[in-house]
């Protein structure tokens, strides 16, 4: 950040009274500017035990598998931006969603939000933001085309689950590869 949204002026990086890190500051009008981690939402889609992928069109990680995730909005609850994304990167309705995983990103300042659903119908495609949009079996995964460490770590620990027919909410933390 060079400049200060509100009156233009330049910011400068310090710690603010009463704060413990390095922030954007403006010295004109004093408005600390702060930047915090980015959420996002996504749903795992399911239709008679396949899971639904999307390959992304735009980048980052174009030409590769995801699930149906993007940025939250203003003004949405996660469930409603999860639901949104669904249908924006696979024309796809589901129901019955439920919170399935919430994965910390810290090195890279993001937080997934994952539901769990089923596919309402068969009526989904590609659009925009998705050149494909397939449903795969357990065995046909494109594990090694899939676009973030996260899209991977959230079906395979949705596999395991429902090997075990137990889906309970949990968190986890992805740390940077070495």
């Amino acid at each position: 950040m060079n400049y200060c949204s509100e009156c233009g002026t330049p910011v400068t990086l310090k710690i603010p009274e009463g704060d413990n890190r390095l922030r954007f500051v403006c010295p004109n009008c004093k408005t600390v500017h702060y930047q915090n981690p980015l959420v996002i939402v996504g749903v795992l889609p399911e239709y008679n035990q396949q899971i639904l992928l999307c390959k992304r069109a735009i980048e980052p990680q174009k030409g590769r598998w995801t699930l149906p995730a993007g940025f939250m909005e203003n003004d949405e609850s996660t469930l409603e931006g999860a639901l949104r994304e669904c249908q924006e990167e696979a024309h796809a309705s589901v129901i019955d969603p439920a919170l399935y995983a919430l994965y910390d990103i810290p090195y890279i300042n993001q937080v997934y939000v994952f539901y769990r659903a089923q596919l309402a119908n068969l009526d989904f495609g590609p659009s925009a933001e998705s050149t494909e949009v397939a449903l795969f079996d357990e065995h046909d995964i494109p594990w090694d085309e899939l676009a973030f460490p996260v899209v991977t770590a959230v079906i395979k620990r949705f596999l395991s689950d429902r090997k075990k027919d137990s889906f309970e909410v949990f968190n986890d933390v992805i740390e940077r590869r070495k």
